[in-house]
């Protein structure tokens, strides 16, 4: 059974780190993933968190990627937006988060990921132009305060395609990745420990979440780093 096939089938995938490494070079090459990784650190803090907490980090970017043989572009700078009925934490406002550096969003690593998204999901929609949008996300936990990677907990993004990509993990217990169907019947769980590890969701046939996080140390820094992309069909033109 194909990716594609395996996605439209159970509405997710969870891939090992070498498997995600094999599946994305096909689209290109990763060859600048430690300045990639390294561009998580130095984030400011998400201000709009609704739980008063002070534990995420994130930047984010826009791409768009038109139908046919035509390269992915960066849009402006754009706020994300959620509606309440997706995201009833955050939903409802423009949050305006910084954005993603130039020099990551245009380098080989991103461009190899959107470009093998862009593939997978094109297979599984032909004939979309996709609205593309990137979050950065670091979440810290502390002795006194654990991390939420999804503070909204189970949920869909309210999008056509979501990949999470573990980046780094440093001192941190948990965050294990949880899928529900639509009933919320529990259909899988996955915990991402290596970089490369990446969860594939449909997410009009799936829920998704993610434990919190606490430190194994309480004494050193800890942090969970993930990358995650989502692709929903770009609304047309008006004439």
């Amino acid at each position: 059974m194909t990716r594609s096939e395996r996605l439209q089938q159970d509405g997710f995938e969870f891939l090992h780190a070498a498997d995600t490494r094999a599946w994305l070079e096909q689209s290109g090459s990763l060859t600048d993933w430690p300045e990639f990784a390294a561009s998580w650190n130095g984030m400011a803090l998400d201000q709009y968190m609704a739980d008063g907490g002070r534990y995420r980090r994130r930047r984010h970017a826009v791409f768009a990627a038109p139908v046919g043989d035509v390269a992915i572009a960066r849009a402006p700078h754009q706020p994300h937006y959620q509606t309440v009925e997706y995201n009833p934490l955050h939903g409802g406002i423009e949050r305006w988060f910084e954005p993603v550096p130039e020099t990551i969003a245009n380098g080989a690593s991103m461009r190899t990921i959107l470009r093998a998204c862009r593939a997978l999901f094109d297979s599984l929609s032909p004939g979309t132009s996709w609205h593309i949008e990137t979050h950065q996300f670091r979440i810290e936990a502390r002795s006194d305060e654990a991390g939420k990677p999804t503070p909204e907990g189970l949920h869909r993004d309210g999008v056509d395609y979501v990949l999470v990509l573990m980046i780094d993990r440093e001192n941190i217990a948990s965050g294990t990745t949880t899928i529900h169907g639509l009933d919320k019947v529990p259909l899988g769980s996955f915990t991402l420990t290596e970089p490369l590890d990446a969860a594939l969701v449909d997410d009009s046939q799936v829920y998704h979440g993610v434990t919190a996080v606490r430190p194994l140390d309480p004494a050193r820094p800890a942090h969970r780093d993930v990358l995650v992309v989502t692709f929903r069909a770009a609304q047309p033109q008006a004439a």
